[in-house]
């Protein structure tokens, strides 16, 4: 914003001189005051301007051309751009250095290979390839086209490369993501005496983005401070994402206290990024009060990194306040920041606020695909199955872009909603669009037909999709096994995973453990639990526990379940003490369920929810203990809890038909209770053969 206001006050003062230049008859013969208005013209971005002041010069040369072909490729139109360089050619002007080097950069923008070669052919006829301006030109433009063999050949034809041609090699390797060689060359830079400055480690900070490569960071980092790094901000500003996503906030935050007075919004925005993706509400809108309180204006990255620290569930009070914020700044229009608010509206358990993400959506004048992924996702984790469907159908009927993400979202309402026939008509569009090889979609296809109860159809689809070395289509695959008791075929499913060399992840565990729990397999179980770190590299977490405590609950080896849960090297949730209680109660061990119970009270998210109150209910009344189960009924509703109640669905002719225990809310459920009355009757009549039993029901009294 603020540079956009310094190249308005360049072009006014520049078109002052310009009149100037109209009205003096003395410098109509001199071209380097002309010249000096149109590199200005160009440097500013005014290419009308540019374009009409070199209609005006009354002697142009090379410069003037140079600095048209400028002003083209920083607007970035480089068709023009080309054209004048013909122009040049076909008059048999002089050309330098400089025309070649904004030619091969706009070549280099436009991505275009074929023309980088013959203005290559050309420096090297016109005996440019040796200058090292054009030779750095030339190695940017290869690297930007993607051909760094190419650009490290031209790199070596330079008698004395200087840091920009080195930097192009870096960046090259860094847009290919090939991060051993990127630093490779950086290394190779300093043995030759050419000092690394921001845009070598602008580069080379992108590449490192997991916790694996935390060790290369330091390094990196180490560097950064040997060549007297520190107090640059661009460099700066980059190490703070790179330390972020190598999961160290903390180093993020040293760097960004270290910069003081020279930070500038894109310090502050890495910072508050660092923050939301981490999760640290706390700290990401604590540093958006202080920039609020230090008078620094936020712009769109700012309004969305500290909406995006909002997702977590309960921060509503805070994500209302910046909306409320972003409304008072006018940045409520900006896309970035509505399509943040409506995936921070989104978020699953939340009161109401499925309806103020609808407000969001509907009041923006431009939506991307982000914006209706972002409301398909959010209604499928919401519960909102029916009115996903609805968005995707609205989606097709719209011409909107359908990609990876919504086919994900649409399949999962499917899946919740056990429609088939609709899921398939979806699979038929994936096919068409070729979005079914997609290892994602595979994934979610697999989940729909599995939740579907068609395994086989389930089947069909994992062994069509390219597995690649993701874990990603085997996982869904084995979940879809274990939901119909299918431990075995899980456990082989794993060893053709392994044999094909396709590492497993913490999901894939949990999938494992779950089938050997609904199958019996507690060995197998138990064994997988043993081996996932030792064997594999994966650490047990939370829901590994939870999976082995049912393993072992259901098989009744009640004390094996009791030694996992004190053998965590963390604090149980209530999801474990549940799971266990869960085991007491099928095998009726109301010594062990006392001690869980009193675990479960002193848990705070266990006090408030329902389903822990429904299974102490259940497993008193299933043991005659009716005063207990009294007490329990009380306290969920001095609590203000209730049950949440099951629902069915039915789909019939592409319709889906819901309900719940004894609802009456549907349109057609006098004729559907007078249908089950008389089932019930025949029942109870004396036993008919089933022809009989068949014959006897009036197909009138049907839907």
């Amino acid at each position: 914003m603020h540079s956009s206001r310094r190249l308005r006050a360049a072009l006014r003062t520049e078109a002052k001189t310009h009149a100037r230049l109209l009205k003096s008859g003395d410098a109509a013969v001199d071209p380097c005051t002309w010249n000096k208005v149109l590199a200005s013209y160009s440097k500013s971005g005014g290419l009308a301007e540019a374009c009409k002041l070199f209609d005006e010069i009354p002697l142009r040369d090379t410069v003037s051309w140079n600095s048209l072909i400028a002003a083209h490729v920083l607007s970035q139109a480089h068709r023009r751009a080309w054209s004048v360089f013909r122009t040049m050619l076909s008059e048999g002007l002089s050309l330098d250095q400089h025309t070649f080097g904004s030619v091969l950069k706009s070549v280099g923008g436009a991505a275009r290979l074929d023309l980088g070669g013959q203005v290559h052919a050309l420096i090297v006829k016109s005996s440019f390839d040796r200058n090292v301006f054009s030779g750095s030109a030339l190695v940017d433009m290869y690297a930007k086209c993607g051909r760094i063999r190419e650009a490290v050949m031209a790199l070596e034809l330079m008698p004395e490369p200087n840091v920009v041609s080195w930097n192009a090699v870096v960046a090259g390797y860094a847009r290919a993501g090939d991060a051993e060689a990127a630093f490779r060359v950086s290394c190779r830079m300093e043995r030759e005496g050419v000092m690394l400055d921001e845009a070598t480690f602008a580069s080379l900070l992108t590449l490192l983005h997991g916790t694996a490569d935390y060790g290369l960071m330091s390094q990196a980092h180490a560097k950064i401070v040997k060549c007297g790094r520190t107090a640059d901000t661009i460099v700066c500003n980059a190490a703070i994402t790179a330390y972020s996503q190598c999961g160290s906030v903390a180093d993020s935050r040293k760097i960004f206290d270290r910069l003081d007075r020279v930070k500038d919004l894109v310090t502050w925005n890495s910072m508050l990024a660092a923050y939301a993706c981490h999760g640290l509400t706390a700290a990401a809108i604590e540093l958006f009060a202080r920039m609020q309180k230090l008078g620094i204006d936020p712009d769109v990255y700012t309004f969305t990194s500290a909406i995006s620290a909002c997702f977590d569930h309960g921060q509503g009070g805070n994500g209302r306040a910046l909306h409320a914020v972003a409304v008072k700044m006018g940045y409520d229009d900006a896309l970035p920041v509505c399509n943040a608010l409506i995936a921070m509206y989104m978020r699953p358990g939340e009161d109401g606020a499925v309806d103020d993400a609808w407000r969001c959506f509907r009041s923006m004048e431009l939506k991307d695909s982000v914006s209706w992924n972002s409301m398909l996702t959010g209604l499928s984790q919401n519960g909102s199955g029916e009115a996903a469907a609805k968005l995707f159908a609205h989606m097709l009927s719209g011409h909107v872009e359908i990609d990876q993400y919504s086919f994900c979202a649409t399949l999962r309402s499917c899946a919740d909603l056990a429609v088939l026939q609709l899921g398939r008509q979806i699979h038929g569009l994936a096919l068409r669009s070729g979005f079914a090889a997609n290892e994602f979609v595979g994934s979610s296809l697999i989940h729909m037909y599995s939740k579907c109860g068609v395994l086989e159809d389930a089947r069909q689809v994992f062994d069509e999709t390219p597995h690649g070395s993701s874990s990603v289509t085997w996982n869904s695959m084995i979940f879809g096994l274990a939901q119909h008791g299918r431990g075995r075929t899980a456990l082989d499913l794993f060893t053709e995973m392994r044999e094909r060399e396709v590492s497993p992840d913490h999901i894939t565990f949990v999938g494992l453990i779950t089938a050997c729990s609904h199958t019996g397999l507690v060995e197998e179980g138990s064994r997988l639990l043993k081996l996932m770190q030792p064997a594999f590299g994966v650490p047990l977490r939370m829901e590994h526990y939870a999976c082995g405590v049912d393993l072992f609950g259901r098989a009744g080896r009640l004390d094996e379940a009791k030694k996992l849960v004190e053998s965590m090297p963390f604090e149980p949730d209530a999801m474990v003490w549940m799971t266990l209680l869960g085991g007491c109660r099928i095998h009726g061990d109301m010594a062990l369920a006392g001690h869980v119970t009193q675990h479960l009270r002193l848990s705070e998210e266990a006090e408030h929810h329902h389903s822990t109150y429904v299974l102490l209910s259940h497993m008193y009344s299933g043991l005659g203990l009716w005063a207990d189960r009294a007490m329990v009924q009380k306290a969920m509703r001095s609590r203000g809890l209730s049950k949440v109640p099951g629902w069915s669905w039915m789909e019939i002719t592409n319709e889906v038909h819901s309900f719940n225990a004894e609802d009456r809310s549907h349109p057609q459920s006098e004729d559907i209770y007078r249908m089950l009355e008389l089932l019930i009757e025949v029942m109870e009549m004396a036993p008919f053969s089933e022809i009989e039993v068949l014959d006897s029901i009036d197909p009138s009294c049907g839907f």
